[in-house]
């Protein structure tokens, strides 16, 4: 297929156009004809297929030329499925078993064969559920810690990491959706946006003439675009994380670049209390009191272990140019590179704060939604919960120097979610 112009698959073709690769046949078993083919993408970007055979499944997952949600009116690389498929490679080494097994790349039909991950379900289906899944926070805290350490100037040779950044730049058109949808479209009528109107009007209207929020938004976005801190997924939200009772995964890395490495925890908390303040739109009769507690717990933990995993590596791993033990502990001096990781940290946490509110108004001023609130049925309760979370993230954005504490910012976001405060 490598030579074959790009076509997308569907339901029909997909198995006479890839039962003769080796990585399908040995895993699915059978004719290819036989095949149970089912297309299950419900993303904004891409076609994803599950494929059955009568020796075991996989994922296949296909880039088109468009943006999935708004049509061909707006083209977008092919190339994106080939930073997924290396980005994907990368968190493999970096995190082991974090992620889908690669089973094939195709970068001309910018398709990529991987694990079958199941009975996985999307973390944020989970949460929409009120489930509470034990292991997400350390498990995800443990992967960002990991993969945003190993794949930075702290830990990398300097001309792998410099060649890796290279490669990576190379990903221009899904940066800029970043960069316009979600640091710059939300706080001015862009033709894309979509809020819930016109219950939201006013708040709206408000956060848009907010000038210390514009200009904090755009700060952070000067950070998101200048600082090439570490490979980030770019896109971590509960919507790339599959889960069981018993394990984690992340999936879907397209967005992958070199940024901030407060970027990619920003982004997970945030949808974390996204979801605590949509509690309320799916409680129906039953209160989920203990559902919202466990969120605020998810979010503390995974902050927790992420910052402790981060010092661990720091403390065993640090062997790339910057903070170099030669300056620090090979002088008998590990109380300065003690300073230094807690200066690193603060500065994490600070932004981290700032991602966190900028992502919360995005999904819901911008043109990507989340399922969170998108599936509240009442839209007067479902804006009461927006409302909530569009407070929040303006605290975060335009506060974060002074924010001292998660605690701190949990008992705000409760006293907000039962209406103590507007």
């Amino acid at each position: 297929m490598q030579d074959r112009p790009f076509e997308a698959l569907n339901v029909e073709t997909l198995g006479a156009r890839l039962g003769g690769l080796d990585a399908l046949h040995t895993r699915l078993g059978g004719e290819p004809s036989q095949w149970k083919v089912r297309e299950v993408g419900d993303g904004n970007l891409n076609l994803v297929f599950i494929v059955e055979g009568g020796a075991g499944s996989v994922i296949v997952k296909q880039a088109l030329p468009y943006v999935r949600l708004v049509g061909d009116s707006w083209p977008l690389p092919l190339k994106r499925s080939f930073f997924e498929y290396h980005a994907l490679t990368r968190q493999a080494r970096r995190a082991p078993d974090s992620v889908p097994e690669i089973f094939h790349f195709d970068e001309a039909q910018a398709l990529i064969v991987m694990e079958f991950l199941s009975p996985h379900i999307i973390l944020r289906k989970a949460l929409i559920a009120g489930r509470q899944l034990p292991r997400i926070a350390r498990d995800l805290g443990l992967f960002m810690a990991r993969t945003l350490f190993r794949g930075s100037d702290l830990a990398m040779k300097a001309s792998e990491r410099k060649a890796d950044m290279a490669l990576f730049a190379g990903n221009v058109e899904l940066c800029d959706i970043t960069e316009n949808l979600v640091f710059t479209d939300p706080y001015f009528a862009a033709p894309l946006n979509q809020h819930n109107t016109p219950h939201l009007d006013g708040l709206v209207a408000e956060l848009r003439a907010d000038r210390d929020l514009k200009v904090e938004a755009q700060r952070l976005k000067h950070r998101f675009a200048s600082s090439a801190e570490t490979l980030v997924h770019g896109d971590l939200h509960t919507g790339s994380v599959m889960v069981t009772e018993g394990e984690t995964r992340v999936i879907d890395p397209e967005f992958a670049f070199y940024g901030p490495i407060a970027f990619d925890v920003g982004m997970l908390l945030s949808n974390y209390w996204m979801s605590f303040f949509s509690q309320r739109g799916h409680q129906g009769e039953e209160p989920r009191d203990n559902m919202r507690q466990f969120l605020l717990s998810v979010i503390v933990e995974t902050w927790q272990v992420f910052r402790d995993e981060f010092a661990h590596l720091w403390r065993t791993e640090r062997n790339g140019m910057l903070y170099h033990r030669s300056l620090f502990e090979d002088q008998g001096d590990p109380l300065g590179a003690e300073q230094a990781l807690n200066c690193l940290i603060h500065d994490i946490w600070t932004d981290m704060l700032g991602y966190a509110g900028i992502e919360m108004h995005r999904r819901i001023l911008g043109l990507a939604h989340n399922a969170d609130f998108e599936e509240i049925g009442d839209q007067e309760l479902r804006a009461a919960c927006e409302a909530r979370a569009l407070k929040l993230g303006r605290h975060l954005a335009v506060n974060r120097h002074r924010l001292q504490s998660l605690d701190e910012i949990n008992a705000l976001a409760a006293m907000l979610d039962k209406g103590d405060v507007s």
